[in-house]
């Protein structure tokens, strides 16, 4: 139809913490959700999925971005910016980006995700 219902899910080290709303019939959603959750010390990297929501069967993935501990420590107060989708199934052609905004605030024995999903096109 030209047009998606999609979400997002953030995973830290494959588990799922937060899920957005769905934003119902666009190719540009704007979320401006904000969240904040604990971080373990030893954790990998972050993923989010931006999904299409789909009522008669299983959502599809639409692509995902990855953040892992090592381009958060290079990027000290946060990253913020456009991140080209890429894809989860070798077999499908991904096109798009998410605006994210990513930062751990804390010191090292109390860690938190600042994660602000902002819009994607």
């Amino acid at each position: 139809t030209g047009s998606s219902d999609p979400y997002c899910i953030v995973k830290i080290d494959d588990e799922a913490i937060i899920r957005t709303a769905t934003v119902w019939k666009t190719l540009s959603p704007f979320w401006g959700e904000e969240y904040e959750v604990q971080l373990q010390p030893n954790f990998h990297s972050i993923s989010i999925y931006v999904m299409d929501e789909d009522a008669l069967s299983r959502d599809d993935v639409i692509g995902k971005v990855c953040i892992t501990r090592d381009m958060l420590m290079e990027h000290p107060k946060g990253y913020s910016g456009w991140m080209s989708l890429s894809e989860v199934d070798p077999d499908e052609e991904v096109q798009g980006e998410i605006h994210l905004r990513v930062e751990v605030l804390g010191s090292q024995g109390s860690r938190r995700l600042h994660c602000s999903v902002l819009e994607a096109r």
